[in-house]
């Protein structure tokens, strides 16, 4: 990076992304540069030791147990997915687990415009081993259907039997799996299946964490489903895999730690400064602060007044916290005795 009249060197800067557990099984991992001068580097699960990635055979065996027992329950089983990478992985072991007999055989419904693009860009350009491609079967597969449409999407409410829904977003906090989240979750026999990383405060995370009731897009609703996760398609390196990348990376700057919440922040930082990196160049940045590079080094900038508390993004905003306050407010109503208990209540919480 170069500014100013002088052209003067501020050095040369590298965004990580998200850093994938190694061994893509459709995709060659990228080559990283070495010897950058700043690195800004995702820490998801900078504290977390999660062992050698599952192979092919643990990873799908996970995903039948969940098949069958989604089946057995007597719903749909709706999957929320990242759509690259993660939703073509989902979509050929569940085709697998179909053919094999291995999973009971249904639609597959791909209900992600961006999902359905990125297949496309695998099946053009995916992975080929052992002269296989592992998305040539998604040409013929009778089990497999695109939803590109608004109204093939809406159609899926119509479908009768077990089948199986991929949709964005991986976290449910946006996309069409809202509306199949809306209409399945007060259902006991259908299934959410987790299959990635839940953030603090967005939907997939409460959902992961057993709440009974939810909001979407100002809708409360009763959570009567089988909220399931399973984590073997994870999408992050863990702490040794992000110490082992930033190492071979070779930084001799800044080390930015984002992307992930303050413990695992923390954690990675510990980890960096035990193997000798020196602390003041890894720097966990503060909404609002100016991070000034220059020849002579980082000059930061606090705000005077944060607009958000150093780790309020760690824990529930206030719509959440209202959500989770009327569900157990419209609990402890249908569990009370009587009507004047639940006036009784009422008149308490009034002041």
């Amino acid at each position: 990076l170069e500014i100013g009249a002088a052209r003067s060197f501020l050095g040369r800067f590298l965004f990580s992304g998200d850093i994938g557990p190694g061994g893509r099984e459709f995709a060659m991992d990228p080559e990283g540069p070495e010897g950058v001068d700043h690195l800004v580097v995702e820490s998801t699960y900078g504290d977390v030791e999660r062992g050698s990635a599952p192979t092919r055979e643990a990873r799908r065996k996970a995903l039948a147990a969940e098949m069958l027992a989604a089946h057995a329950a007597g719903g749909p089983l709706l999957i929320p997915s990242f759509a690259v990478e993660r939703t073509q992985e989902l979509i050929v072991d569940l085709l697998e687990l179909m053919e094999s007999g291995e999973g009971p055989r249904g639609p597959i419904f791909l209900d992600s415009p961006l999902g359905i693009r990125a297949s496309e860009v695998f099946l053009q350009h995916g992975r080929i081993e052992n002269g296989e491609h592992p998305f040539e079967r998604l040409k013929a597969s009778p089990w497999l259907r695109f939803t590109e449409s608004v109204n093939e999407s809406r159609a899926i409410e119509r479908v009768r039997g077990w089948h199986v829904i991929i949709a964005s977003s991986g976290m449910c906090d946006a996309g069409r799996v809202r509306h199949h989240l809306k209409r399945l979750l007060w259902r006991q026999e259908a299934t959410v299946l987790l299959t990635g990383y839940q953030a603090i405060g967005t939907l997939g995370r409460l959902l992961a964490e057993g709440r009974t009731a939810v909001r979407i897009q100002g809708e409360d609703l009763h959570v009567a489903a089988r909220i399931r996760s399973i984590d073997v398609y994870s999408g992050h390196a863990d702490a040794t895999g992000l110490h082992a990348w930033i190492k071979a990376r070779r930084p001799n700057g800044s080390i930015f730690l984002v992307h992930g919440e303050p413990e695992n922040r923390e954690g990675l930082r510990r980890r960096l400064i035990a193997a000798g990196t020196e602390a003041s160049r890894i720097i966990e940045p503060a909404m609002d602060a100016i991070y000034a590079l220059s020849p002579e080094g980082l000059a930061v900038e606090e705000p005077s007044t944060p607009r958000i508390e150093p780790r309020a993004a760690a824990r529930l905003d206030w719509h959440n916290q209202r959500s989770e306050f009327l569900a157990r407010l419209n609990e402890s109503l249908d569990q009370a005795v009587d009507d004047a208990a639940r006036e009784a209540l009422l008149a308490k919480l009034s002041g």
